[in-house]
């Protein structure tokens, strides 16, 4: 077969569209676009190989079409194929049917189909032999449908997500779920319909309700995961039209956001919902009294101005969106359900490839005859588990059985004795069915207690994985898995289950659960076995007692710490008393987490039955049950003391749970048959029954409150050079036009609709001769590289070369200030996942396969330095040092104050903050195409084209003028982007270079955040007083940060933590000292803040500490000890313009916080076992890149003949808004609406020599120089202006006029944050002010917020219950991107110092490999879900706070909000604190890590559960948890 050389094909193809009608199919000559990568000739097939490797192969009868297979898409998810199969005939070029050449092959007297049909966006498919490896994903994406996204691989983020529909035989009706199409194997959509996104809506074809609600309402920033999460909305109205508020809430626990904050996605998704199913206001008012509900986002003019005030909340959006029906639309284009899939029933597949077999039997017999003749084999219902040791363990798994339309393993039913749950029923299945049947054994009062088993499975399976997990995984799989943290199996072995094995040998057996478990990962079934039925028994009594348990890093969609399910069944017995006492008379304590295998706790099961039901009992059997389940110190998986405290934690909560469960009935009891009386539970302690595992979900809602400023005094006018001057009132008068108004994001619509393309669409389908990059990397921390064989991998089948630094033509030494890193390693390996080499090859798999087949010969080198406290020990440090000291001396200060015993305190401790995944939901990315004359052009996602540019260009030797670096738009990038992208497209340019061929990497998840570094690891060791009065007086801290293996930004990064240590208090005396630690991890790099959180989070630990030691309020303390107007910070810049005092009233008056202060401590004094905790805290983050020459940018702006405005710059878009800010600014320089201007991409041939995209300076720096470009033209024009009757021109007309006086439409603009204005010189010498060293910052953005939590003190469990952000923003450019943003930080900022937690291979985690992390990708690794958001959040733009020093008065806004969330790990810590003193009696200051994840709250909860899990010689009070800092 021909290889085709191009493009477009020609016509002569036909497109197949399907109508209501199955039978009847329209055919339409199309030009369509190729994808052949490469076709091997069979005998009487064409195999498809790709981007993915072998997909599927197609009968050559009418399979080439002027010489080209096809496979592509065409439009919105149209499917060109080569024949369609009907029933076994083939469709025609006339559309006529012509008998089959295909027979069904037979193994063990079985019609093995070898073809698979499914729909795509409604147009019908046929494969053969699909290849069982290739994904669901794989296949949509090389279809063109590239919508649908690759975010992880592993099914954690939901990126990928689709809509998968089938006939339910059962219902006789569709079944809609949410998939992961990552796992998804393809071969398992045999007779379902597929639809993706841009299978419900397109911009050209007409937008979806849901897509426009997300797109208006600001749910899409980056968008990358956009089109997943409304796949997922998009499923449940589906299912379920008439939806409410909480059950959407409930279930959108599949889908990661790094940007948004979840809360405008999710009121986008309530504006949606059913008549009546809108829930309440937050004031709890009914119809027509909620004034909350009055809000909304229609402008309200300000009393005597042209200003537009906005208070927009979630009840009132809603409100105002009623009037439009639930998913209003046509519902003739509505995806229907292909009524030819209601007609056919489940065939036997059989589909084979070079590694795996797979098999979809119909019946038990052939099932087990399979797994007979395939001991070997895998039974594989969701593919949950399986895809993920295929995809990152590269397990070989050669036979799988897929059960999923075997019907003896699909049944689910309620028997006399219990539930029967078939092997194949999904996990989704079981939790409707336990939720709507314990609700029917509840209706029959003398069964209700039946319930109490399903309520339990119900209750766990709501926190299990996800929607799209549990969609597809079913019970046996994770039975047969024998996790040892599985969520299921304790629920199984607390019950009783049984399991019942089948063979085709043996028969039936039945195994009871507790017993079924035999090692790690080990069951008792033998290889020729399948789990049939699982048999939950039903309770025995109305005095039996069920309570589930779980805690993770975070609550939805994570693995568990520690999980439990404890039953009881309790009798009453007749005492010497009159009254009687309750004795225990069995116990069933299933365990995950606490051994290798799921445990039952037999010991304690066997101390209490006989016992009384009694608190001794209970405190006595919390000792028997630490004997049960030993951890040693170093027990993989760490954190030996947490869960050794949680099992008597949950131990507890069931005890009070069950009492109180027992004390309703006993209440209920008839007086004739008088029940005995039951332990008395204290009111303060009840609080212990509750648990997050059994509650519903919160509804969350939000406020926002702006001004829309009509009139601005910025920088919107300036003569040339005088950038600074501010503009002249009759240019102020004019008000600001397109700027100031909440427009949507420019790309929304294409995000939402999954048109948005990213690096990795780029193209797609692949083009002819497109090779596939994977790295070689090194899996040692600290290595000599002895030698390195590429053998094995060039003798892959399909792998074209191997480059490492021997061909490299140009230099190979790079980095992001010095060159300090190689872009191949040399001699030695300094990290894991340093690079080592970069395999090209025909696919991905190929690719991939050639990498791990080079073979590196390594001798490990000492010491590996892991951490920044070994860094100190040994010394390690990168030569860079710099001190700021201001007021006296520090160390006589200091002394004065210890001396002054009744006058001052003086404090000494330490504070750790951990780094922070960037987790940007597209992994970096790159498409090198070679072009003439040792050209290039490279498409990255990058932050930093310019660098991109010049390192490539310098790696492959050629001059940078003939490398050109693209930039449409990121899918996320938060600074790690910002140079540690470079390397990566490095290496692709390289390899396009040396094959002249297309080169395209794209990183996986787990090896992104291998290798590109975090935000860093801080330690700081301070020294600090404060007089009696309540003011400060000195502090001298030395600030640690863990850089990694080369300097990368580390130094900047420690500059600004200098600059912030302040935050936004005077010290009279200051010495602050910063050091950068050299270890052997990836270099640590950018991330939102820049150092500048970590230098605060630090300050306040100390304002903390220092109000604790003084016995002060650490809120009046903060407020007592504020800067104010005009005085100078500590590195000598005054403050002007400054405004955080005012936030901070404004916060804590729109808090409410005086009269919610009383509220907690209220709850506090009524709840021993749940605490509330509040803390306000202030921002100012200074705006400016800290190196002087950075603080410049070009523009490029053309002006077209129809009047519409074209603007390049040298900023990139990723998803904070600066495309659509930067188009407002131009449409108000030339008085268009922001519609008729437009930015196609970054571009290193339009605008050069580009800065970075980071410090939150693209605003003002690309603004201001489009600003510039459009002045410039508008100067050109104003005589042509003038001469058409001056303002009152129309606008076209001038500008036709213009070009036909051959006047230039087209303007270079340039600016530059002026000399005084920004540059620090650390080196200057001869200064007696730090304020002659410069200006570091051109202004600050400043802010206050108020975060209210609530903990629960026995597990850890953290919620936020109310969070109010109150930002100064100046006159914002786009008050609704800037509320996106503040939200997404602080959401951010939250993660970072809650749920996520990177854990790397150190002393501490000895059972990690050493420099090797752990926490890579989202199975391990928590950003925060739709779950953790602030069940209230409110985020006010202060008024009336102009900024003269940047484009239209308005203000930076990217990174400041990001620490602002400290409020809430403090807001913990008080409640903690509360928590401490007044149960334990523990006063005092005590050290508060960060991240506060469950484990570091519930461990500084130091009762006598906690004490007594830890090892000897330890000080319970003061026990710190480990980490990796």
């Amino acid at each position: 077969m021909a290889r085709t050389s191009g493009s477009d094909i020609g016509v002569g193809l036909w497109i197949t569209a399907v109508t209501s009608n199955p039978d009847f199919l329209v055919i339409t000559p199309v030009t369509v676009r190729a994808c052949p990568v490469r076709s091997v000739a069979l005998t009487d097939r064409e195999r498809v190989v790709c981007k993915y490797g072998t997909i599927f192969t197609m009968p050559a009868a009418g399979s080439v079409m002027n010489g080209t297979p096809m496979v592509s898409a065409v439009g919105n998810g149209t499917h060109v194929q080569s024949s369609l199969e009907t029933n076994g005939s083939t469709l025609g070029p006339q559309g006529k049917k012509s008998p089959s050449t295909r027979s069904g092959e037979t193994v063990d007297n079985v019609a093995w189909k070898t073809d698979l049909l499914l729909y795509v966006n409604g147009l019908r498919t046929v494969l053969h032999q699909v290849a069982p490896e290739t994904t669901l994903l794989q296949y949509l994406r090389l279809r063109g449908l590239t919508g649908t996204k690759l975010g992880c691989g592993e099914g954690g983020c939901g990126a990928c997500t689709v809509m998968v529909s089938s006939w339910d035989t059962a219902l006789q009706r569709p079944r809609h779920v949410s998939v992961n199409a990552c796992l998804a194997p393809l071969a398992a959509m045999d007779h379902c319909a597929v639809t993706t996104v841009e299978g419900i809506g397109s911009i050209r074809a007409g937008v979806h309700p849901l897509q426009r609600r997300v797109a208006e309402l600001h749910g899409s920033q980056c968008g990358f995961c956009t089109p997943g999460i409304i796949m997922a909305m998009y499923t449940l109205f589906r299912n379920h039209p008439e939806a409410s508020a909480g059950f959407l809430e409930e279930n959108m626990d599949g889908n990661l956001c790094r940007c948004t904050g979840y809360r405008p996605l999710l009121d986008a998704a309530k504006t949606l919902l059913g008549p009546g199913a809108r829930g309440a206001g937050c004031c709890r008012g009914g119809k027509g009294s909620c004034p909350c509900q009055e809000a909304s986002d229609k402008p309200v003019p300000t009393e005597g101005a042209a200003d537009i005030h906005v208070h927009a909340t979630t009840e009132g959006r809603v409100k105002d969106l009623a009037r439009y029906p639930p998913l209003e639309r046509d519902p003739s284009t509505e995806p229907i359900f292909p009524p030819e899939l209601a007609l056919a029933h489940p065939q036997p597949l059989r589909f084979v490839s070079k590694h795996m077999t797979w098999y979809r039997p119909t019946t038990l017999a052939a099932l087990l005859s399979l797994k007979a003749a395939h001991p070997e084999a895998r039974v594989v219902a969701g593919n949950t588990e399986v895809g993920i040791e295929t995809k990152f363990k590269q397990v070989p798994v050669p036979v799988v059985l897929a059960p999923v339309a075997v019907p003896e393993l699909n049944v689910l039913r309620v028997t006399e004795a219990g539930v029967d749950v078939g092997g194949a029923v999904s996990l989704a299945r079981l939790e409707h069915f336990a939720g709507q049947d314990q609700a029917g054994l509840k209706q029959r009062e003398e069964e209700a207690f039946k319930a109490r088993g399903l309520e339990a499975v119900h209750a766990q399976l709501r926190w299990f994985a996800s929607n799209q997990i549990r969609n597809v995984a079913s019970l046996a799989g994770n039975l047969a898995t024998a996790s040892p943290i599985s969520d299921m199996n304790p629920v199984l072995v607390s019950l009783g289950a049984t399991v019942t094995l089948a063979s085709q040998a043996r028969g039936e057996r039945v195994v009871p659960v507790r017993s079924f478990f035999r090692g790690y990962r080990k069951v008792d079934m033998l290889e020729d076995e399948v789990i049939k039925t699982i048999t939950l028994p039903f309770p025995a009594s109305r005095f039996e007692f069920v309570g589930p348990y779980k805690q993770a890093r975070r609550r939805e969609d994570d693995i568990s710490i520690v999980t439990a399910c404890l039953r009881v069944r309790l009798v009453p017995v007749a005492s010497q008393s009159a009254e009687g006492r309750w004795v225990i008379e069995e116990a069933g304590f299933g365990f995950g987490g606490m051994a290798p295998t799921t445990v039952a706790a037999q010991k304690t099961e066997a101390f209490l039955r006989g016992k009384d039901w009694a608190v001794s009992t209970i405190r006595a059997a919390s000792q028997v049950l630490r004997e049960d389940l030993p951890l040693p110190a170093t027990v993989p998986g760490g954190q030996a003391e947490y869960r050794r405290t949680l099992p008597p934690s949950f131990l507890f909560k069931f005890f009070v749970k069950t009492t109180l469960e027992l004390e309703s009935l006993v209440a209920a009891a008839p007086l004739s048959s008088p029940l005995p009386p039951v332990p008395v539970i204290p009111a303060a302690e009840r609080s212990a029954a509750r648990s997050f595992l059994t509650e519903p979900k919160p509804a969350t809602r939000g406020e926002q409150r702006f001004t829309s400023v009509r009139v601005g005094e910025g920088l919107q006018d300036y003569p040339p050079g005088a950038p600074h001057t501010p503009a002249p009132a009759e240019e102020i008068a004019k008000g600001r036009g397109a700027v100031g108004k909440p427009v949507m994001h420019k790309s929304a619509l294409a995000q939402v609709t999954g048109e948005a393309k990213y690096t990795d669409d780029l193209p797609m389908p692949p083009p002819p001769g497109l090779l596939h990059g994977a790295l070689v990397m090194s899996t040692k921390a600290y290595a000599r590289l002895v030698s390195v064989d590429a053998t094995a991998a060039l003798a892959v089948e399909g792998v074209v070369r191997f480059i490492s630094y021997k061909d490299v033509p140009g230099g190979n030494k790079i980095g992001a200030v010095v060159k300090d890193e190689e872009c191949f390693a040399t001699q030695e390996v300094h990290h894991v996942g340093a690079v080592i080499g970069i395999v090209v090859a025909e696919t991905e798999a190929a690719a991939g396969e050639g990498a791990r087949a080079v073979k590196v010969e390594y001798e490990e080198l000492l010491p590996v330095i892991t951490n920044i406290e070994e860094g100190i020990r040994h010394n390690s440090f990168f030569a860079f040092d710099h001190t700021l000291e201001s007021g006296p001396n520090v160390e006589a200060m200091l002394a004065a104050a210890a001396g002054n015993k009744e006058g001052a305190v003086v404090v000494e401790g330490e504070m750790r903050v951990g780094g922070q995944e960037h987790f940007y939901l597209e992994t970096n990315a790159t498409y090198a195409i070679p072009g003439e004359d040792g050209a290039l052009e490279v498409w990255a996602s990058t932050q930093n084209p310019s660098k991109t540019q010049n390192f490539c260009a310098y790696v492959c030797g050629v001059p940078t003028n003939r490398v050109v670096c693209r930039m449409k738009r990121m899918g996320g990038g938060f600074g790690g982007k910002e140079t540690r992208s470079v390397f990566i497209s490095c290496t692709a340019a390289l390899a396009a270079h040396l094959t002249q061929r297309p080169v395209r990497i794209s990183l996986d998840r787990d090896v992104d955040m291998h290798i590109t570094g975090q935000r860093h690891a801080f330690l700081a060791r301070y020294k600090a007083a404060a007089g009696m009065d309540g003011k400060l007086l000195a502090l001298n801290v030395e600030l640690f940060n863990n850089g990694g293996f080369s300097l990368d930004l580390s130094g900047p990064v420690a500059d600004r933590a200098l600059f912030h240590v302040d935050n936004c208090y005077r010290w009279p005396s200051l010495r602050a000292r910063g050091r950068i630690v050299r270890t052997h991890q990836a270099s640590h790099t950018a991330f939102r803040g820049f150092g500048g959180p970590q230098g605060m989070v630090i300050t306040e630990a100390i304002m903390d500490h220092l109000a604790s030691a003084l016995g002060t309020d650490p809120q009046s303390f903060r407020e007592k000890n504020f800067y104010q107007e005009k005085e100078r910070t500590h590195f000598g810049q005054e403050l002007v313009r400054w405004h955080v005092p005012r936030a901070w009233e404004e916060a804590l008056r729109e808090g409410q916080v005086a009269a919610r202060r009383a509220e907690i401590e209220a709850f506090n004094a009524a709840h021993r076992y749940r605490k509330r905790g509040l803390c306000a805290i202030p921002t100012k983050f200074g705006i400016s890149f800290t190196a002087k020459f950075m603080n410049q940018g070009g523009a490029l702006v053309h002006v077209y003949q129809d009047g519409t405005v074209l603007v390049s710059h040298g900023g990139t878009e990723m998803g904070q808004g600066l495309h659509t800010k930067v188009c407002q600014i131009a449409a108000r320089a030339f008085g268009l609406e922001e519609e008729q201007v437009h930015i196609a991409e970054t571009a290193t041939d339009r605008v050069a020599n580009s800065q970075p995209t980071a410090a939150s300076m693209s605003t003002d720096l690309y603004g201001m120089a489009t600003l510039d470009a459009c002045q410039q033209i508008l100067r050109r024009l104003a005589p042509v202006r003038a001469r058409l009757g001056g303002e009152k021109a129309e606008w076209t007309a001038v500008v036709q006029a213009a070009y036909f006086e051959r006047i230039d439409l087209s303007a270079h603009g340039f600016y530059i944050v002026p000399d005084d204005m920004c540059g620090y010189d650390w080196e200057k010498k001869g200064v007696t002010h730090n304020s002659e060293r410069g200006q570091p910052f051109n202004y600050f953005t400043q802010g206050t917020a108020v975060s209210e939590v609530e903990v629960d003190c026995l597990t850890g469990d953290a919620r936020v219950l109310r969070a109010d952000v109150v930002m100064d923003v100046g006159a914002s450019i786009n008050p609704s991107i800037d509320v996106g943003q503040i939200e997404g930080a602080f959401v951010q900022g939250f993660g970072w110092l809650t749920t996520e937690e990177l854990i790397w291979g150190d002393a501490d985690h000895p059972w990690v490999k050493p420099g090797s992390l752990l926490t890579r990708g989202p199975g391990a690794y928590k950003i925060p879900a739709f779950n953790d958001v602030p069940i209230d959040f409110r985020v006010t733009l202060l008024k009336d706070t102009k900024n003269p020093v940047a484009v239209h008065s308005s203000k930076a806004i990217g990174e400041p909000p990001f620490f602002l969330a400290a409020s809430a790990f403090f807001a913990i810590k008080d409640a903690v604190s509360a928590y401490r003193t007044q149960e334990l009696g523990i006063d005092g200051f005590f050290p508060f890590y960060g991240p506060a994840s469950t484990e570091r709250i519930r461990m500084a909860c130091v009762d006598d559960l906690a004490a007594a899990s830890m090892e000897e010689g330890i000080e319970a009070a003061g026990f710190q948890a480990k980490g990796s800092w």
